[in-house]
């Protein structure tokens, strides 16, 4: 486990509860420091990528955990490892791609080199030079290459999806994401290999829980996103549920298609325009799938690092990725399934025009986030309210709440104010 640097501060919620969030928890540095160790440093798994992404011996990626960079490679014999892109030697970032396909990793600086699994191979001159018939220079006689491989993390796979822990001793996957979000995440990850669509990237100016926060809100879809509710994809009105993990960390929004273009019994539940129709209609060519079952759009978030994103016939990843209290990275990978139709590949791209940065949908989220940011920075002193359906946290069958927003801090106040990470056994 890393040495931990934490800031000693704390925010003072209004009445005690997580109904009322103060500003500081999106403005504060010293929270966000915090946050980055006891969130992303200890404690939990955080999502590298999908096995797709690296399917053969010596493929890699370059992603993130927390705000440091970190490597996700294939080795040899097929196994994954996930290290630091930190050299051992004088600390450079040695690994500058973003995916690629190498037989060992050698930093430019000085050439020393690396397995695929992160061993340190080679070091230049680590014997000497030999001048005027005697050996100079060089390291130490007790120098030990074994001491010196790049810093590692633990790894899991389920499903072709990949984490990493700096925190060898987190407990087991499965038991971090709980029986009720498990069974959602394999309904998703069932075992069929995946297949690569293509990424989106993009820079939101917003603290990080914002887009946890974004996705734990079924509140506002129906109301901030037109498209949705002209279309009938997400409406407080459908059937819906919200569940999540034995400590509120985790959460899954199931909701089912209807209602398109119809006015709900609900007033502000209506369609921009009940007559509106798509120039073109395939965006909503959808078709049901058996892997579904009811739902039509499952949206998962695994805190604190993922979302994972099934809206009708899109399936995506969405890594979040710290950069500052005020700023975070979040990376979509649109994926298929190896066994898909050109005709499914074809529908599954169409409808992820709905999301990344340019979505007919999501471009709207990113926009709120960051005008969310800039009143909270505006107003440090201030909170949010988070009362919709009450002040408790629960599963429920219905939209009308922001318990999963509750429950997730919830869990942030046991583990930032008590010290630990809640493990299954807590």
């Amino acid at each position: 486990m890393p040495d931990s640097h934490e800031p000693n501060v704390s925010p003072n919620w209004e009445k005690g509860d997580t109904s009322r969030i103060p500003f500081a928890v999106y403005t504060d540095e010293g929270l966000h420091k915090k946050e980055l160790e006891r969130f992303f440093y200890q404690g939990h798994w955080c999502y590298v990528g999908l096995e797709a992404e690296i399917p053969n011996p010596g493929d890699f990626k370059r992603t993130v955990v927390g705000e440091r960079s970190v490597i996700l490679s294939r080795a040899a014999d097929g196994s994954l490892h996930c290290f630091e892109n930190v050299c051992a030697h004088r600390g450079m970032q040695f690994c500058r791609a973003r995916h690629g396909n190498r037989r060992e990793f050698v930093c430019p600086y000085h050439q020393w080199s690396y397995t695929l699994e992160g061993d340190l191979q080679g070091v230049p001159l680590r014997r000497g030079v030999r001048q005027d018939g005697q050996v100079k220079g060089g390291m130490p006689a007790d120098f030990n290459p074994k001491e010196h491989g790049l810093h590692k993390l633990k790894v899991a796979s389920r499903g072709g999806v990949v984490f990493a822990s700096f925190d060898h001793e987190v407990e087991p996957l499965e038991d971090y994401l709980g029986p009720a979000i498990l069974a959602y995440f394999d309904r998703l990850f069932n075992g069929r290999p995946l297949t690569i669509l293509g990424y989106n990237r993009q820079r939101i100016p917003g603290n990080w829980k914002l887009m946890q926060e974004n996705i734990k809100d079924p509140y506002h879809p129906g109301l901030l996103h037109t498209w949705f509710v002209t279309f009938g994809l997400w409406r407080a009105d459908n059937k819906a549920a919200l569940k999540m993990d034995a400590h509120h960390r985790h959460a899954a929004m199931i909701s089912t298609r209807g209602n398109a273009g119809k006015q709900s019994d609900v007033s502000q539940v209506s369609s921009f325009k009940s007559s509106m129709e798509l120039e073109d209609k395939r965006f909503l060519d959808i078709v049901h799938e058996e892997w579904w079952g009811e739902p039509t759009a499952v949206m998962t978030t695994i805190f604190p690092s993922v979302i994972f994103q099934q809206q009708v016939n899109s399936v995506s990843t969405r890594h979040i990725q710290p950069d500052g209290h005020g700023h975070f990275d979040f990376v979509w990978t649109h994926f298929g399934f190896a066994d898909d139709t050109p005709e499914m590949t074809a529908r599954r791209l169409r409808q992820a025009n709905l999301f990344g940065p340019a979505g007919f949908v999501s471009a709207d989220d990113g926009e709120v986030i960051e005008l969310s940011q800039s009143g909270f920075e505006q107003k440090p002193f201030h909170r949010a309210l988070a009362e919709l359906g009450g002040r408790g946290v629960e599963d429920t069958d219905h939209m009308v709440t922001e318990t999963l927003i509750r429950g997730m801090y919830d869990y942030w106040r046991k583990v930032m104010e008590d010290g630990a990470p809640q493990g299954a056994a807590a």
